[in-house]
C-alpha cells in the first residue's frame, strides 16, 4: 500500500480517482477526470466533468474534515450570504487509498487577489458580512475547536512554543521585543462568551470572486465552534489602510478578539519566516501586525 502520509501528493493521481469512482460511484465513472489548476496541500482536488469535484486528503490528519464538512456544510449553507461547497457524496477507503474522500459540486470563480478584486473596501465589507453571518449560525452540537481544526478556534496559546522558537530563530530580523509583546497580549485574553462558528482559514486562496466581487467561500476543513478571532487574520494578510478599516468596522469585534487575531497572524507569519518561506510576504504581515498593535495600544 502507498504510504500516503509520507508521500501523499505523489501517490494521488487521476487514475486513482477513476478507480475509486468505478468501485464506489459507477454513475460518475465515465466522467473525465482532471486536476484543478490551483490546488492545496491538505487535499488533492480533481474536476469530474463540468459539475463535480473529487477531493482526496493527503494525510490522515486531514480526513476529519471530510466527515465534518459532509455533515455541516448543508446546515450552514442556507444561513450564509455567499455560496459554499456543496457536499454531494462521501467516498470510502479503497484501491490502496486509506482515507475517506469527498465529492463536491464545482463552484465557478477566480481566486481572490488584488488583480481579481475590483473594490477592496467593498470586498472587505463582503468578508465581514460572511464572518458575522457565520457567527450567527446555530452552534448547537457543532464541532468544538481542537485537533480537527488544527486548534483554530482554541486559545492561540496552543502554539506558544512554536511562536517563541520562531522568534528566537529570527532574532534581529524583526523587532522581536515588540513581537513578543503582541504575542503576550494575545495570550492575555480569551473568548468568554458562548462558542460560535468560525471558518478557520479565511485566506485569499479560499475566497472566490466573480465580476470582481466575493461569490463563494470554500474549504471549511478547519472550521468549528469556538473563538472566532482566527477569522480576522485576513485583515493583515489581504487588507490594509482603508480596506482594513472598513473590515474592522463592519465585522464589529471587540479589542480583545482583535488582540488574539494579531496573535494568530503573527504566529503563522513567524513560523513561515523562520523557515525562510515567502519571506517578503511574511515580513509584510509581521510589519502590519506590529504597527496595528502599536496603533491600538491603550494610552
Amino acid at each position: 500500500m502507498t504510504d500516503y502520509h509520507r508521500d501523499g501528493r505523489a501517490g494521488i493521481d487521476a487514475d486513482l480517482v477513476r478507480r475509486l469512482l468505478a468501485d464506489q460511484f459507477s454513475q460518475w465513472a465515465d466522467l473525465p477526470v482532471a486536476p484543478v489548476k490551483i490546488d492545496g496541500w491538505d487535499n488533492r482536488t480533481y474536476r469530474l466533468g463540468a459539475e463535480l469535484t473529487a477531493r482526496l486528503p493527503t494525510a490522515e490528519s486531514y480526513t476529519a474534515a471530510v466527515h465534518k464538512e459532509h455533515q455541516w456544510l448543508p446546515v450552514l449553507a442556507p444561513a450564509l450570504p455567499v455560496q459554499i461547497p456543496e457536499a454531494v457524496a462521501k467516498g470510502e477507503p479503497g484501491q490502496g487509498y486509506p482515507y475517506h474522500w469527498a465529492i463536491r459540486r464545482w463552484i465557478d470563480g477566480e481566486t481572490a487577489s488584488p488583480d481579481t478584486v475590483t473594490d477592496l473596501s467593498g470586498f472587505a465589507r463582503s468578508i465581514a458580512k460572511f464572518v458575522v453571518a457565520l457567527q450567527a449560525c446555530d452552534a448547537t452540537g457543532g464541532p468544538g475547536a481542537g485537533a480537527h481544526s488544527f486548534y483554530r478556534g482554541a486559545p492561540p496559546e496552543y502554539y506558544h512554543e512554536e511562536t517563541v522558537g520562531a522568534l528566537d530563530v529570527i532574532e534581529g530580523r524583526i523587532d522581536t521585543d515588540l513581537a513578543r509583546e503582541v504575542w503576550e497580549t494575545a495570550l492575555a485574553s480569551s473568548w468568554d462568551r458562548p462558542a460560535v462558528w468560525f471558518h478557520g482559514d479565511i485566506a485569499s486562496g479560499n475566497l472566490l470572486v466573480r465580476d470582481g466581487r466575493l461569490s463563494a467561500v470554500i474549504d471549511f476543513g478547519t472550521s468549528g465552534v469556538g473563538d472566532p478571532a482566527c477569522d480576522l487574520v485576513i485583515a493583515y494578510t489581504f487588507f490594509s489602510g482603508d480596506s482594513r478599516d472598513t473590515f474592522r468596522s463592519a465585522v464589529a469585534q471587540d479589542a480583545d478578539t482583535w488582540a488574539r487575531a494579531r496573535g494568530w497572524a503573527l504566529w503563522k507569519a513567524l513560523i513561515t519566516l523562520a523557515g525562510d518561506r515567502d519571506v517578503d510576504i511574511n515580513q509584510r504581515v509581521i510589519d502590519e501586525v506590529l504597527a496595528d498593535h502599536v496603533a491600538t495600544r491603550t494610552p
